[in-house]
């Protein structure tokens, strides 16, 4: 996707409904240090049927007697919603994104010039959608929660098939326990899709947490997603397992921290360092007086900082030579 890791404010349905709060929420992913900010794009008679229950951490969140079609219709963002958010992003220059749940979404979001298409992970046996989105040949941020590695393979074929170039796709690895438990991140799946799917990956975190996020970083991920709310105490189905401003800013600037600590891979003194060398390591110097024409042996030199004159890496070549000056106990030796 880009050079440096690109971190995704989910703000999901956080809005509540309110365009007032989302418009709040793109705010604050900006204070944050978020690159985007993503939504949701559904019409609820698309997505859900009205007898579907809600997941658990839905009911833990809301009203118990509400069915998941009623808590989600109220979640909906209008056309008009759609533009207004866009249009507030480019004002506060992060980039807009959200996640269609069904073709009529997918359609909406590519009129609205999309360029970023971010699956999430309910979609990614939907051999139709795939095909819709894949046909658009965007880039395509792919959530694979609940997936296994076959299931994931296939749905980037067909993202492939359809018309979108491989280097263009970025595969989150994921669950979609709301929180996650930590015995279930199981984070070395991300580098093993990519050692096997030849694509770029990520995490998507749903962890309490911000330590998953950032071990992700450090295992190579390019993308990172985390759901984003202004308060953990409003209403609605993914707030408390979301991260308020504070918390999202120091996982932000950690990530910052971490990339920068990675480098380029090549093992080599950094700057900060070289004023070091001298100091720290050491060179040859008289164990005891040594007087000229003696040789040097390993009971009259021995090393020492700071690391001037010759090096202790050099003292198979100098055992055995000859002095060719008088050395008193601490002098420099040198041939």
């Amino acid at each position: 996707m880009v050079k440096k890791v690109f971190i995704i404010a989910e703000a999901g349905v956080n809005h509540n409904g309110s365009l007032a709060l989302a418009k709040k929420l793109v705010d604050a992913a900006v204070n944050v240090g978020a690159d985007a900010v993503k939504f949701q794009t559904f019409k609820a008679e698309a997505l859900v049927l009205k007898s579907a229950p809600k997941a658990a951490y839905q009911k833990m969140a809301t009203d118990k007697k509400e069915s998941q079609f009623t808590m989600i219709k109220k979640l909906e963002l209008s056309l008009d919603a759609h533009k207004a958010l866009i249009d507030h992003c480019r004002r506060k220059k992060i980039i807009f994104l959200s996640s269609p749940f069904d073709i009529e979404s997918v359609d909406l979001l590519n009129r609205l010039g999309l360029k970023i298409f971010k699956i999430p992970s309910g979609e990614i046996t939907n051999l139709p959608y795939l095909r819709k989105i894949g046909a658009l040949g965007k880039k395509i941020i792919l959530s694979t929660g609940m997936s296994t590695l076959n299931e994931v393979k296939a749905a980037v074929g067909i993202l492939v098939k359809s018309g979108t170039k491989r280097e263009s796709i970025t595969v989150l690895h994921c669950n979609t326990q709301y929180p996650t438990p930590f015995g279930d991140v199981n984070l070395s799946a991300m580098p093993a899709m990519k050692e096997k799917l030849g694509v770029s990956v990520g995490y998507s975190d749903h962890t309490l947490g911000v330590e998953a996020a950032i071990a992700a970083v450090a295992l190579g991920a390019v993308v990172i997603e985390k759901h984003f709310t202004l308060n953990r105490n409003l209403p609605g189905p993914d707030h408390k397992a979301s991260l308020e401003p504070k918390e999202f800013k120091a996982m932000a600037e950690a990530i910052r921290n971490i990339e920068a600590a990675l480098g380029d891979g090549i093992k080599k003194p950094s700057p900060s360092e070289f004023s070091n060398i001298k100091i720290v390591r050491k060179g040859l110097v008289a164990a005891k007086p040594i007087y000229r024409g003696e040789k040097f042996t390993p009971e009259n030199i021995t090393a020492k900082r700071p690391a001037t004159g010759l090096s202790p890496m050099l003292w198979g070549k100098v055992v055995g030579r000859r002095a060719r000056k008088n050395y008193i106990t601490d002098e420099i030796i040198k041939l």
